[in-house]
């Protein structure tokens, strides 16, 4: 071995062993470096040892590996193997143990990795059906992403929490996540915001045709304003195709063509055909 080979730390050697294939003296090393409690680079050294046997297929011994790390609390490596755990649990299926890591990932509390245990966990919550908890947790990932000055990642959770909150039929609150977004959002990651928005804005103008229909109905089954009832109809077929709901569309434009109010009946006729 050379004096250079001497002087060179331990852990690059690793890595260098690692990049040109060799994962068994790359693991030799890092688990050396990992077992010696007073080692200065024990948790990266642990952290790389955890990478460096899932590659070789042992993920029991990863994992035990990942665990070392994480026992140091130290707020980068075992933060690093925390996350390792969870995307390790998540991708075999195992839920409550990848829940168990990404709190754990919480629990270090290092801010350039919470906002991503937090998206981790809404994705479980919305896996079982917890749309509550899904939203609180996509929340969380937006505040800390913001509060870590990882814009993109901000930007990323507001369009996923804007996504949930029209499934729930809330499109205002959509409608507000992302204006606030956009505020901060990279510019790559602005157009995607704004079609969201459009989207939410299709759902706010879908609510608001539907509840002049309602008010426009009368309350003798004459409508008040014919004209307008009419133009509420046609707004709203035409509309909620946009969103995929083209039975609904249909539904509505029979309720125009078919009301007891002739004249009613007869300007949505004239709509219904107007592109015939």
């Amino acid at each position: 071995m050379t004096s250079s080979e001497l002087e060179t730390p331990p852990l690059d050697t690793a890595r260098r062993l690692a990049e040109h294939g060799d994962l068994d003296g790359a693991a030799a090393i890092l688990a050396e470096l990992a077992d010696d409690p007073d080692a200065p680079d024990r948790a990266q050294a642990a952290v790389g040892l955890a990478v460096v046997l899932e590659e070789r297929g042992d993920l029991e011994g990863a994992r035990a590996a990942a665990r070392t790390a994480l026992a140091t609390g130290h707020p980068e490596y075992a933060a690093q193997a925390a996350c390792h755990l969870g995307q390790g649990f998540e991708r075999e299926g195992r839920a409550e143990q990848a829940r168990a890591a990404w709190q754990a990932v919480l629990g270090v509390g290092t801010p350039a990795y919470m906002p991503l245990a937090h998206l981790a966990l809404a994705r479980l919550a919305g896996q079982a059906g917890d749309l509550d908890e899904a939203e609180h947790e996509l929340r969380a990932a937006a505040r800390t992403a913001v509060g870590s000055g990882d814009e993109p990642t901000a930007a990323h959770a507001a369009q996923q929490l804007a996504e949930l909150l029209i499934e729930r039929g809330e499109p205002g609150e959509a409608a507000a996540v992302l204006i606030d977004a956009l505020e901060i959002a990279p510019a790559g990651e602005a157009p995607r915001l704004r079609v969201q928005l459009g989207i939410a804005h299709l759902e706010l103008a879908c609510a608001e045709f539907a509840a002049a229909l309602e008010e426009g109905a009368g309350d003798a089954g004459a409508a008040p304003d014919p004209g307008m009832t009419a133009l509420a109809v046609e707004l709203l077929a035409r509309t909620l195709p946009l969103r995929g709901r083209d039975d609904d569309a249909g539904r509505v434009w029979t309720y125009g063509l078919e009301h007891e109010d002739e004249t009613l009946a007869a300007e949505v006729r004239l709509r219904y055909h107007r592109d015939t």
